[in-house]
């Protein structure tokens, strides 16, 4: 969800960044990001040599716990 977060709150930080912000590894960051679009939680869009993320909020949350919630409750929740 931190990752989530960090690419909702600014979609075009860098890897590095988002890793540093959250406070673990690129690598990391690079195999939650790839989840994240496999699952279709996110799109990448590369522009030049920068990557832009989009989150598609109308997904529900994975979790059987959650799953009667969407991505965009869970961003909303924690922006508010």
């Amino acid at each position: 969800a931190h990752v989530l977060i960090a690419i909702e709150r600014n979609p075009e930080l860098r890897q590095r960044d988002i890793a540093h912000a959250v406070g673990i590894t690129t690598g990391a960051v690079q195999k939650i990001i790839q989840e994240l679009e496999r699952g279709g939680y996110i799109e990448r869009e590369r522009i030049g040599r920068r990557n832009r993320y989009h989150v598609h909020p109308d997904l529900p949350l994975r979790h059987p716990l959650e799953e009667n919630h969407t991505v965009g409750d869970l961003l909303d929740t924690l922006d508010a």
